[in-house]
Order: C-alpha cells, then sequence, then structure tokens
C-alpha cells in the first residue's frame, strides 16, 4: 500500500484543493464533515478516472452488457470501500494527519446510506464490487430512496420508527443526471388505433436518474450503479400559489417524490400497497427504457438484444420489467408478440430468494388492472402463450384474482437461479415444482457469496494484516488462497497472534458499546452473536428462548463452572410485523432482568444493539466468536452473514439450512456446531398436530422457560405481555421452535465444553478463516458469467 513522497504530496494538494474550492473552508475553521467531504472528493477524482475509461472501454469492445435489477443496494459507507479499493490507505491516512486530523474519526463521520434492509440488499452491493473487480460491464439500478429504511430505536424495550435521513447531508458520490428523465406512466385506458395498442396512462411521473461510480479492487474497473428520484412532470403551479394556494401549489412534487421516499413502505393498507407496486413499477420502467436508450445508441437492430444485453431480477420485485419490455418491443417498436416475448425471454433472468410462498409477491388483479391496465392484458397473453405450449399445466401467472409474480418471474426468464445448493434443490421440489417439471433446464444454482475486501480486508485489518504477513495479498483478489493460511494454524504461535486480533475486536466493540449505550460487557466472556432481519423463520425466538433456560439454569447452579457469554442481538423488524416486533421486546426485557441479576451477570449478559446497518455490522462480525445460524430447516435461502462470520473466525451454530450446509462441508464438520431437524424431517413433523407438545413434555427446560413468558417474569408490570408468544410455540409452533429446542440446547452445552479449551477454539476458529474462501461474491459472479449472462470480463 506503501506510495511514493511525490504521490503522497500530490494527494495531500488534492485533499486541501477540494476542502478550500469545494467546501469553502480553511483548515483552521474546518469541521470533521468538510475533512469528510474533501476526502470523499479527493478520493472521488480517482475512482472517476477509472470509471470514465471503463465505460470508454465498454463501448469500444461493445461486450455484453449486464443489469443487475434490486430494490435495494445495501452499500453502507463509500469512503472507506473506495480508499482500500485503490489502495490508498497510507496516502489519506498521512495526507489527513499532516493537518492535523484523525482519519478514523473522519471515515466515522459518513452515514450509512439507508437503501435496504438485510441479505437482499447487501448481497447486490457485494456483486456490484465484484463485478467490478472482475472487469464485467454492469449497471445496477434501484431507487434513491430518500429516507430508505427506517431508524430504529427503543422506548421500553419496544421497536420504536423514525426516518433515516441520510440524504440530509449532500451524497459526494452520486452524480445528478438531469438530462436522463424518463416519463413512467401509471392508470389510465387501452385503446386499439391504427392496427397497433396505445396505452394512455391517466398520471406520469419522471424518473430522475443518479449515478455512482462503483470501483473494484486495485481501482482497475468501475460500474455504475444508477438509482432512479421520483420528481413531477409539472412540479410547480404558478396559479395556484400566486391565489395563495400555496400547498397545492407544489402538491404534484411533493405526490411525485413520495415514490422514493422510503424503501418498504407499510403496505398493511390500500394506500401501501398502491405505493409498493408504483416503486416497483417506477424503477423496473425506467430502467428498461435506459437499458434500450444505451442499447439503441451503438444497434438498430433489436434481434440482436439477447446478445448484448443481461438483465437480472434480484427477487421479484423488478418481475414487471419483463412485461415491461415485452410491452415497449410490441407496442412501441412494432414487432411481433411472438418475437417480442421470444427476445425478452433470453434477456431476462431472476434469482429466488425464498421458500415461503407467502413471500413469493401476489398482487390484487384490481389494483394492478387499475395501475397497469397494458401490462395485465401482457400478462394474460404470456400465461395464454405458456399454457398454450405447456397444455397440461395447471399452474398460473394469474389466478384466483392475483397476478403472481414469482410464477411470472419465472415463465419469462431465460435462466432461474437458487442462492445455495440446498435452497436450489427445495425449489425444484417445492415453490416450482410444477415449472421445473416444464422446464428441468431452467433452474440453475450460484451459491451467494461476499466481498473479502468489505467483509475482511476492511472490516478487519488486523486480521487481514496478519493474513498478508502470512501468504502474501493476492488472497485479496482470489479468496480461496486462504487454504494456504492451513500450515501456519499448526504454529502456536501464529495461533495466539490470530487470537490476539480477535480479543483486540472484542476490546473495541466493549469500548463502542460502553460509549455509545453505557453498557459494560465482558470482553473475557464468548461473544454470541445473531444479527439478522426479524422474522419468525430466522428464531431470534428460539435463542432468546434458550438464553432464558440458560439463565434459570444458572440461577439453579450459580457455583457451577459456567463459561461466560455475552449474547449480542440486532435487526430490524417490518413496521407492521406485531410478533417480530414483541420478540424484540422480550429480547430487551430479558435483557434488562438478567443484566441486574447479581447471581449471573458475571456469566450471562444479554444486549440487543439498535439500527443494525451495515455499519454496525463491520464492528460485530470481526469481534464475533460464535455465529448464529439458526433458522428453521428449509426456510433460508442461503444467508450471507453467515459467510461474514466464518470468514472473520467465527465458528457457527446453526441447522442445515441455506448456505450453512455447504459452510460446514467446507470448514468441516468437527468445526461447525449442528443441531436441528433437516428439511424433510421439518415437513414430516408439521404433519403431527401436536408436535410442540410433544417436546415441551419431553424437555423441562422448555416448559419452564414458557411458563416464565407467561407468568411475567420478564414484565411484571404487564404479566400477559408474552402470553401469546408462549401460546403461538405451544399451540401453533410453524417454525418448529419447540421441537428444535433440545437439540439447540445441546449444541450450545457443546460449544460451552469446546470453548473451555481455548488453544483447540482457536485452531476451530482459524480454520473457519483458511476454509471459507470458497464464499466470495467474486467466485458467485464468475458463476453467473458463466451459467447464466455469458458476460466477459475486459479487464486483460
Amino acid at each position: 500500500m506503501a506510495r511514493s513522497v511525490q504521490t503522497s504530496s500530490n494527494f495531500r494538494d488534492a485533499l486541501l484543493r477540494h476542502l478550500t474550492y469545494t467546501m469553502g473552508k480553511d483548515p483552521e475553521h474546518a469541521q470533521p464533515f468538510d475533512w469528510r467531504m474533501a476526502l470523499s472528493h479527493a478520493i472521488r477524482d480517482r475512482i472517476v478516472d477509472t470509471w470514465v475509461a471503463s465505460t470508454r472501454k465498454t463501448y469500444e469492445q461493445d461486450g455484453k452488457r449486464v443489469y443487475y435489477l434490486s430494490m435495494e443496494f445495501l452499500i453502507g459507507r463509500l469512503l472507506e470501500d473506495g480508499i482500500f479499493n485503490l489502495e490508498m490507505v497510507d496516502e489519506a491516512k498521512e495526507a489527513l494527519e499532516s493537518f492535523g486530523m484523525d482519519m478514523r474519526t473522519i471515515l466515522d463521520d459518513e452515514p450509512d446510506a439507508a437503501l435496504g434492509n438485510g441479505g437482499l440488499g447487501r448481497l447486490a452491493a457485494c456483486f456490484l464490487d465484484s463485478l467490478s473487480t472482475i472487469g464485467c460491464p454492469a449497471y445496477g439500478y434501484g431507487i434513491r430512496y430518500e429516507n430508505g429504511l427506517f431508524k430504529q430505536s427503543f422506548v421500553d424495550g419496544c421497536q420504536v420508527e423514525s426516518p433515516e435521513t441520510w440524504l440530509q447531508e449532500p451524497h459526494p458520490w452520486e452524480f445528478e443526471r438531469p438530462e436522463v428523465r424518463i416519463n413512467i406512466g401509471f392508470g389510465g385506458d387501452v385503446h386499439f388505433e391504427n392496427g397497433k395498442t396505445v396505452w394512455r396512462p391517466a398520471e406520469m411521473i419522471q424518473a430522475e436518474a443518479f449515478d455512482t461510480p462503483i470501483v473494484g479492487w486495485q481501482g482497475r474497473w468501475a460500474n455504475t450503479l444508477r438509482l432512479w428520484a421520483g420528481r413531477a412532470v409539472d412540479p410547480f403551479d404558478l396559479d395556484l400559489f400566486n391565489s395563495g394556494d400555496f400547498a397545492a401549489a407544489s402538491e404534484h412534487e411533493a405526490l411525485a417524490r413520495t415514490i422514493s421516499r422510503v424503501l418498504y413502505p407499510e403496505d398493511s393498507n390500500e394506500a401501501g400497497k398502491e405505493l409498493r407496486l408504483k416503486q416497483e413499477y417506477f424503477f423496473s420502467a425506467a430502467s428498461i427504457r435506459d437499458i434500450l436508450r444505451r442499447f439503441d445508441s451503438h444497434h438498430n437492430d433489436l434481434k440482436l438484444l439477447p446478445e448484448k444485453i443481461a438483465i437480472q431480477l434480484n427477487d421479484t420485485h423488478p418481475a414487471i420489467a419483463g412485461p415491461e419490455l415485452l410491452r415497449i418491443l410490441h407496442d412501441e417498436r412494432g414487432l411481433s408478440f411472438e418475437e417480442s416475448l421470444h427476445i425478452t425471454h433470453h434477456c431476462m433472468n431472476y434469482t429466488n430468494h425464498t421458500l415461503l410462498p407467502e413471500a413469493l409477491e401476489r398482487w390484487d388483479e384490481r389494483l394492478f388492472g387499475r395501475l397497469l391496465p397494458r401490462h395485465l392484458d401482457i400478462i394474460n397473453r404470456i400465461d395464454d402463450a405458456h399454457y398454450k405450449a405447456n397444455p397440461h399445466r395447471s399452474l398460473s401467472a394469474r389466478s384466483d384474482g392475483q397476478v403472481k409474480m414469482g410464477e411470472l418471474s419465472f415463465i419469462m426468464a431465460n435462466r432461474v437461479n437458487g442462492v445455495s445448493a440446498l435452497h436450489t434443490d427445495l425449489m425444484k421440489q417445492t415453490v416450482f415444482k410444477e415449472l421445473n417439471a416444464l422446464h428441468p433446464d431452467r433452474i440453475v444454482n450460484e451459491t451467494n457469496g461476499v466481498t473479502p475486501r468489505r467483509w475482511l480486508h476492511s472490516c478487519n485489518p488486523a486480521l487481514s494484516g496478519l493474513i498478508t504477513e502470512t501468504i502474501g495479498e493476492d488472497w485479496i483478489a482470489d479468496l480461496e488462497q486462504l487454504e494456504k493460511l492451513e500450515p501456519s494454524i499448526e504454529d502456536q504461535g501464529w495461533l495466539d497472534r490470530f487470537m490476539d486480533v480477535k480479543n483486540a475486536n472484542k476490546a473495541a466493540l466493549c469500548d463502542y458499546v460502553a460509549g455509545v449505550h453505557g453498557v459494560n460487557l465482558n470482553p473475557e466472556a464468548m461473544f454470541d452473536i445473531q444479527i439478522k432481519r426479524m422474522h419468525e423463520y430466522k428464531r431470534q425466538h428460539l435463542n432468546i428462548l434458550e438464553t432464558i433456560a440458560h439463565w434459570q439454569e444458572i440461577r439453579d447452579n450459580p457455583n457451577a463452572d459456567w463459561v461466560p457469554r455475552v449474547k449480542i442481538f440486532a435487526g430490524k423488524a417490518a413496521q407492521g410485523y406485531h410478533f417480530a416486533k414483541d420478540i424484540i421486546r422480550l429480547i430487551n426485557d430479558v435483557a434488562k432482568l438478567v443484566n441486574a441479576d447479581a447471581a449471573t451477570r458475571d456469566v450471562l449478559q444479554v444486549i440487543f444493539l439498535p439500527n443494525y446497518n451495515v455499519t454496525l455490522a463491520e464492528r460485530l462480525v470481526p469481534a464475533a466468536d460464535l455465529s448464529e445460524q439458526i433458522s428453521t430447516a428449509g426456510k433460508e435461502a442461503s444467508g450471507t452473514g453467515n459467510m461474514k462470520f466464518a470468514l472473520n473466525g467465527a465458528p457457527t451454530i446453526g441447522t442445515l439450512d441455506g448456505a450453512n450446509v455447504e459452510i460446514r462441508e467446507h470448514v468441516g464438520k468437527e468445526n461447525f456446531f449442528l443441531f436441528g431437524m433437516l428439511a424433510d424431517e421439518v415437513m414430516q413433523r408439521r404433519m403431527m398436530h401436536d408436535h410442540a407438545q410433544q417436546a415441551i413434555n419431553a424437555d423441562p427446560r422448555l416448559g419452564r422457560a414458557l411458563e416464565a413468558l407467561r407468568d411475567g417474569t420478564f414484565s411484571p408490570e404487564d404479566p400477559g405481555r408474552y402470553t401469546h408468544i408462549a401460546d403461538n410455540l405451544t399451540w401453533s409452533d410453524y417454525f418448529l421452535v419447540c421441537s428444535d429446542f433440545t437439540d439447540y440446547w445441546r449444541a450450545q452445552r457443546e460449544v460451552d465444553k469446546a470453548y473451555q479449551d481455548r488453544k483447540a477454539w482457536a485452531k476451530m476458529a482459524a480454520l473457519n478463516t483458511a476454509r471459507s474462501g470458497w464464499f466470495s461474491s467474486d467466485r458467485t459472479i464468475h458463476g453467473y458469467m458463466c451459467d447464466i449472462w455469458g458476460a466477459k470480463s475486459l479487464i486483460p
């Protein structure tokens, strides 16, 4: 990373120039915000050079371009990412220090871009990093949410949502493109005129483009993240303003901006459902128009589209992109319906992220037809064409008064991929069983990965430094080289250094939690961490139920040789998901009681950290001793948090679900704490009407923990607060918390025993790092390029 004195001097000059001429400040009066903005612009300048060169080469080579459509891009902070990918850590630090500024303070001033919630959006961000690192020409397309996902805080243990105002400050990484404004229509009527079908929308909203360059490792290539913001076609009515109706004068602009105001608006009401569908069509339609505009600038034969573009739908949110492309080709460009369908099919690909049937989006056909009447007609024709080609099929993209976006995505796609080996197999057996039988070559597997630049090299610099010192730095772009660490793991001295890094990361997390939240954690304890979107299938309630049982056991036997633990949770519950929000409150109430219990607090602490985001994950992942991946088998598509933890030396306690299966295969079963039923056993267990009661009757610990929920142990001021959770687990328990509890308890005690032998634990942790190289998003993207897109790298 070392640079010449001349280069460092040049960067110092660039930093000072931006501080003076971009921010209008001198060093004596500049605030941390000014320094961060100046540093961001100085780094951005270097990225733009690569960006422009990459764009020019893409046009010159006329290679196939990839277009990745996603409702979420959880990109996190971009300044540190850019500094690391350009290998400018030393230069930036030296330049700032020459002005008396601390680089860590400046980096921590940057807000997180609130453009996503969990794994779906973070996967998309990792993919952008890998696409640029590999040199595959690509665009990411999404929405520029002004507020994004809500900011989470707690009041009396309850989740409270407030706007996430990340765009209140200027965003130095984006370039506004006012020349790229695309009109998007809604509602209206469909007419047949002069031999053509014409859709006349009743409402028009403009989509304005904002571009962010995404640079890859070593700054050799940069692609574009293009986000769309809603704008009014006629933003201001001067006559209304002059008449004194000031609010009505700007009403069109306010309504248009609503479409890009918030990620995942509350959709338990009709207005929320309408806004959600509008968002999905808005960004999908704008992206398709933009893709065609770019294609038209160099080609005049639409039949070449499948050779020049590959469109990837990240889940069903952009599913309407297929009918929209078909509509433009047929209604506006004059191709026959059959030819338009053929071209669209060979451009479209779909990534499925869920085996939960209820999570495959479905829209009421009345709402859909009112907002997108022409698209409803087109979906009917797509469905009819599919039926004629497969007359024995029973599944349809439109039935029972609903438009089914999962089935539509599958029918329209050239390739459909799962995101782990187990998930892909289960897709074929469950949600897409019939469609897979009709199209047996369509489903392929591309197991997810994470970018090693963000999730090891940047977030865990001490471990990155130890690895580089041991095997060289080529692992950063070829993560499977981590296997070269294995001989060093046999050296106790090297293992001691590995654990010194872990302990330092834990101490840093303790300092952060004490400073921000006023809670003192025990750095000598095992850090047992579950950080995920709050959902019943991810089973945070299994974790806290076992924690309650563990606390009760410690109280019964306070002098036993207990292994100290800190149980750390983080994650957000959807605003309308009341059961998940009650689980958050339960965890906070358990923490309040357990942490105050003099008999147990030295060996058990519980904390739920608020407002989980990428930056918090970057603190937690390097500090974890144990990774909780405990979803009901058959429900988690892949998971990527499991990969981040393993990569940073945290063994997993988990079920054989999602990518856990492959992680266990790679790191070795002896370095993974397995529990729980298999996916087929889960399905069989559900057939037993009293499965939960049987599990409760068989395990007194479980029954006692549930009784603590019923009797108000954790809510004495409101004893019935958690009765409904206990009732759900006793009588329904769809996600089989009770049935897996006993084996989970067993596995946790195995964890305790293993952690007592610190030397053996250190080896287990280090082997998780050394054997996690396969879980790189670079490997995943190579798979997409080969198996799905037919795209090639343009880096020599």
